[in-house]
Protein backbone atom coordinates (compact mmCIF):
# COMPACT_ATOMS: atom_id res chain seq x y z
CA UNK A 1 0.00 0.00 0.00
CA UNK A 2 1.74 3.08 -1.17
CA UNK A 3 3.00 5.72 1.66
CA UNK A 4 2.64 2.99 4.15
CA UNK A 5 5.75 4.30 6.51
CA UNK A 6 4.01 7.69 6.53
CA UNK A 7 2.86 9.29 9.74
CA UNK A 8 0.09 7.84 11.44
CA UNK A 9 -2.82 9.84 11.01
CA UNK A 10 -6.24 10.37 9.91
CA UNK A 11 -5.29 12.48 7.17
CA UNK A 12 -2.39 10.36 6.11
CA UNK A 13 -4.44 7.29 6.24
CA UNK A 14 -6.93 9.04 4.03
CA UNK A 15 -4.61 9.79 1.49
CA UNK A 16 -2.88 6.31 1.28
CA UNK A 17 -6.55 4.83 0.78
CA UNK A 18 -6.55 7.69 -1.95
CA UNK A 19 -3.44 6.56 -3.94
CA UNK A 20 -3.83 2.61 -3.33
CA UNK A 21 -7.04 3.23 -5.25
CA UNK A 22 -5.79 4.64 -7.99
CA UNK A 23 -2.75 2.71 -8.41
CA UNK A 24 -2.81 -0.97 -9.70
CA UNK A 25 -2.07 -2.97 -6.90
CA UNK A 26 -4.83 -5.12 -5.02
CA UNK A 27 -6.17 -4.49 -1.94
CA UNK A 28 -7.31 -6.62 1.50
CA UNK A 29 -10.28 -4.75 3.08
CA UNK A 30 -11.27 -6.09 5.77
CA UNK A 31 -15.03 -5.59 7.68
CA UNK A 32 -15.34 -6.64 10.99
CA UNK A 33 -17.95 -6.08 13.86
CA UNK A 34 -21.32 -7.33 15.23
CA UNK A 35 -24.44 -8.67 14.21
CA UNK A 36 -24.97 -5.01 11.97
CA UNK A 37 -21.60 -5.45 10.14
CA UNK A 38 -22.57 -9.30 10.00
CA UNK A 39 -25.76 -8.71 8.14
CA UNK A 40 -27.95 -11.16 8.30
CA UNK A 41 -31.60 -11.98 9.41
CA UNK A 42 -32.59 -7.84 9.80
CA UNK A 43 -31.99 -7.19 6.39
CA UNK A 44 -34.30 -9.91 4.78
CA UNK A 45 -32.50 -10.98 2.06
CA UNK A 46 -31.59 -7.59 1.10
CA UNK A 47 -27.12 -6.51 0.77
CA UNK A 48 -25.76 -5.53 3.77
CA UNK A 49 -23.65 -2.82 3.96
CA UNK A 50 -20.47 -4.79 4.05
CA UNK A 51 -21.85 -6.30 0.51
CA UNK A 52 -21.84 -2.88 -0.82
CA UNK A 53 -18.99 -1.78 -0.43
CA UNK A 54 -17.84 -5.29 -2.36
CA UNK A 55 -19.82 -4.19 -5.16
CA UNK A 56 -18.53 -0.31 -5.40
CA UNK A 57 -14.91 -1.84 -5.12
CA UNK A 58 -14.68 -5.36 -7.18
CA UNK A 59 -17.62 -4.10 -10.15
CA UNK A 60 -17.70 -0.08 -10.02
CA UNK A 61 -14.36 0.69 -9.55
CA UNK A 62 -12.75 -2.53 -11.46
CA UNK A 63 -10.65 -3.33 -8.63
CA UNK A 64 -11.25 -7.11 -9.44
CA UNK A 65 -8.20 -8.43 -7.45
CA UNK A 66 -9.26 -6.67 -4.24
CA UNK A 67 -10.50 -8.83 -1.77
CA UNK A 68 -13.35 -7.41 0.78
CA UNK A 69 -13.62 -10.07 3.33
CA UNK A 70 -16.37 -9.84 5.97
CA UNK A 71 -15.59 -11.08 9.71
CA UNK A 72 -18.08 -9.90 11.93
CA UNK A 73 -20.15 -11.96 13.94
CA UNK A 74 -23.53 -11.60 15.79
CA UNK A 75 -23.67 -10.88 19.30
CA UNK A 76 -19.75 -10.72 19.74
CA UNK A 77 -18.12 -7.47 21.64
CA UNK A 78 -14.43 -5.97 21.32
CA UNK A 79 -13.56 -8.22 23.45
CA UNK A 80 -14.19 -11.41 20.67
CA UNK A 81 -12.57 -9.11 18.24
CA UNK A 82 -9.18 -9.25 20.10
CA UNK A 83 -9.17 -12.24 21.52
CA UNK A 84 -10.11 -14.31 18.35
CA UNK A 85 -7.44 -11.55 16.62
CA UNK A 86 -5.67 -14.19 14.02
CA UNK A 87 -9.24 -15.31 12.05
CA UNK A 88 -10.70 -12.05 12.61
CA UNK A 89 -8.52 -9.71 10.84
CA UNK A 90 -4.33 -10.83 10.77
CA UNK A 91 -4.81 -14.11 8.56
CA UNK A 92 -6.22 -11.81 6.21
CA UNK A 93 -2.97 -9.90 5.36
CA UNK A 94 -5.65 -6.84 5.16
CA UNK A 95 -4.78 -3.06 3.84
CA UNK A 96 -8.02 -1.65 5.57
CA UNK A 97 -9.98 -2.72 8.33
CA UNK A 98 -13.12 -1.27 9.49
CA UNK A 99 -14.53 -1.97 12.70
CA UNK A 100 -18.42 -0.96 13.73
CA UNK A 101 -18.21 -2.29 17.21
CA UNK A 102 -20.64 -1.42 20.84
CA UNK A 103 -23.88 -2.61 20.25
CA UNK A 104 -23.27 -5.38 22.63
CA UNK A 105 -20.61 -4.37 24.54
CA UNK A 106 -23.32 -1.49 25.63
CA UNK A 107 -25.35 -3.93 26.82
CA UNK A 108 -26.77 -4.63 30.45
CA UNK A 109 -28.81 -6.66 31.95
CA UNK A 110 -29.52 -10.62 33.45
CA UNK A 111 -26.62 -12.91 32.20
CA UNK A 112 -24.61 -9.89 30.56
CA UNK A 113 -20.73 -8.43 31.79
CA UNK A 114 -21.15 -5.05 32.32
CA UNK A 115 -18.74 -3.07 30.06
CA UNK A 116 -17.53 0.20 31.01
CA UNK A 117 -16.98 3.05 28.29
CA UNK A 118 -13.49 3.27 29.60
CA UNK A 119 -13.06 -0.18 29.24
CA UNK A 120 -14.56 -0.33 25.40
CA UNK A 121 -12.04 3.15 24.78
CA UNK A 122 -9.76 0.88 26.44
CA UNK A 123 -10.08 -1.90 23.74
CA UNK A 124 -10.53 0.35 20.82
CA UNK A 125 -6.79 1.49 21.59
CA UNK A 126 -5.62 -1.68 21.33
CA UNK A 127 -7.82 -2.41 18.23
CA UNK A 128 -6.12 0.48 16.53
CA UNK A 129 -2.71 -0.30 17.66
CA UNK A 130 -3.12 -3.73 16.19
CA UNK A 131 -4.27 -2.85 12.57
CA UNK A 132 -1.39 0.14 12.43
CA UNK A 133 1.33 -2.63 13.87
CA UNK A 134 0.81 -4.56 10.95
CA UNK A 135 0.94 -1.39 8.53
CA UNK A 136 -2.96 -1.70 7.35
CA UNK A 137 -5.14 1.75 7.83
CA UNK A 138 -8.05 1.32 10.86
CA UNK A 139 -11.05 2.72 10.13
CA UNK A 140 -13.87 3.05 13.48
CA UNK A 141 -17.29 3.55 13.08
CA UNK A 142 -20.05 4.53 15.69
CA UNK A 143 -22.64 2.43 16.01
CA UNK A 144 -26.17 3.08 14.42
CA UNK A 145 -28.58 4.98 16.44
CA UNK A 146 -31.24 2.95 18.13
CA UNK A 147 -34.75 2.70 19.40
CA UNK A 148 -33.68 3.36 22.94
CA UNK A 149 -37.15 2.75 24.39
CA UNK A 150 -37.85 -0.36 22.67
CA UNK A 151 -34.38 -1.41 23.59
CA UNK A 152 -33.84 -2.30 26.85
CA UNK A 153 -30.09 -3.07 28.44
CA UNK A 154 -28.86 -0.95 25.59
CA UNK A 155 -29.56 2.67 26.92
CA UNK A 156 -25.94 3.92 26.91
CA UNK A 157 -25.44 3.92 23.24
CA UNK A 158 -24.61 7.65 22.95
CA UNK A 159 -21.60 6.82 25.92
CA UNK A 160 -20.17 4.01 23.33
CA UNK A 161 -20.43 6.22 20.30
CA UNK A 162 -18.79 8.81 22.19
CA UNK A 163 -16.05 6.76 22.96
CA UNK A 164 -15.48 5.43 19.59
CA UNK A 165 -15.32 9.51 18.66
CA UNK A 166 -12.83 10.04 21.69
CA UNK A 167 -10.64 7.36 20.47
CA UNK A 168 -10.53 8.17 16.83
CA UNK A 169 -9.40 11.97 18.14
CA UNK A 170 -7.13 10.63 20.40
CA UNK A 171 -5.29 7.63 18.03
CA UNK A 172 -6.13 10.38 15.28
CA UNK A 173 -7.80 7.74 13.40
CA UNK A 174 -10.51 7.70 10.25
CA UNK A 175 -13.99 7.86 11.80
CA UNK A 176 -17.26 7.15 10.13
CA UNK A 177 -19.53 8.70 12.57
CA UNK A 178 -23.12 6.76 11.69
CA UNK A 179 -24.84 7.11 14.69
CA UNK A 180 -24.88 10.84 13.90
CA UNK A 181 -25.91 10.03 10.28
CA UNK A 182 -28.59 7.62 11.74
CA UNK A 183 -29.91 10.63 14.32
CA UNK A 184 -29.75 13.16 11.06
CA UNK A 185 -32.15 10.56 9.01
CA UNK A 186 -34.12 10.60 11.89
CA UNK A 187 -34.34 14.05 12.02
CA UNK A 188 -32.76 13.91 15.76
CA UNK A 189 -34.61 10.85 16.86
CA UNK A 190 -35.06 7.13 15.44
CA UNK A 191 -35.10 6.65 11.15
CA UNK A 192 -37.82 3.84 11.50
CA UNK A 193 -37.59 3.35 8.00
CA UNK A 194 -34.26 2.39 8.32
CA UNK A 195 -34.37 -0.12 11.20
CA UNK A 196 -35.55 -4.04 11.22
CA UNK A 197 -35.79 -4.09 15.02
CA UNK A 198 -35.02 -1.80 17.70
CA UNK A 199 -31.40 -1.69 16.82
CA UNK A 200 -30.77 -3.93 13.86
CA UNK A 201 -30.59 -2.00 10.99
CA UNK A 202 -32.39 -3.34 7.23
CA UNK A 203 -31.52 -3.77 4.05
CA UNK A 204 -32.46 0.70 3.86
CA UNK A 205 -30.40 1.11 6.64
CA UNK A 206 -27.77 -1.08 5.09
CA UNK A 207 -27.81 1.02 2.45
CA UNK A 208 -27.80 4.73 4.53
CA UNK A 209 -24.27 2.62 6.24
CA UNK A 210 -22.80 1.55 2.82
CA UNK A 211 -23.59 5.42 1.69
CA UNK A 212 -21.70 6.61 4.40
CA UNK A 213 -18.81 4.92 4.78
CA UNK A 214 -18.20 5.12 0.99
CA UNK A 215 -17.99 8.87 1.12
CA UNK A 216 -15.85 9.05 3.85
CA UNK A 217 -13.09 6.90 2.17
CA UNK A 218 -13.81 8.22 -0.93
CA UNK A 219 -14.95 5.63 -2.85
CA UNK A 220 -16.84 7.32 -5.88
CA UNK A 221 -16.78 5.98 -8.52
CA UNK A 222 -16.39 7.61 -11.81
CA UNK A 223 -19.41 9.38 -13.77
CA UNK A 224 -21.10 6.59 -16.46
CA UNK A 225 -20.10 3.57 -13.89
CA UNK A 226 -21.49 5.64 -10.69
CA UNK A 227 -24.95 2.81 -11.03
CA UNK A 228 -24.66 1.80 -7.08
CA UNK A 229 -24.46 5.08 -4.88
CA UNK A 230 -27.84 6.78 -6.78
CA UNK A 231 -29.66 3.47 -5.96
CA UNK A 232 -28.99 3.82 -2.44
CA UNK A 233 -29.61 6.88 -2.04
CA UNK A 234 -32.78 6.27 -3.43
CA UNK A 235 -33.73 3.34 -0.89
CA UNK A 236 -32.91 5.60 1.24
CA UNK A 237 -34.82 8.04 0.45
CA UNK A 238 -37.84 5.85 -0.33
CA UNK A 239 -37.67 4.41 3.08
CA UNK A 240 -37.43 7.29 5.03
CA UNK A 241 -40.81 8.61 3.41
CA UNK A 242 -42.31 5.61 4.26
CA UNK A 243 -40.91 5.30 7.46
Amino acid sequence: MPNAVAPASAASDLSRIAASLAGPEPLNWVITGDSITHGLVHTQGGRSYAEHLHELIRGELARTRDAVINTAISGHRLTDILDDWDRRVATWRPDIVTLMIGTNDMATGPGQVTVEPAAFAASLREFVSRVRASGAVPVLQTPPSIDVANAPGRERIIDFADAVRDVATSEDVIVVDQHARFTELGNGGVPWGLMGDPFHPNAAGHAALALELANALGICPEPGRDRTLPLLEAQVAMARLNG
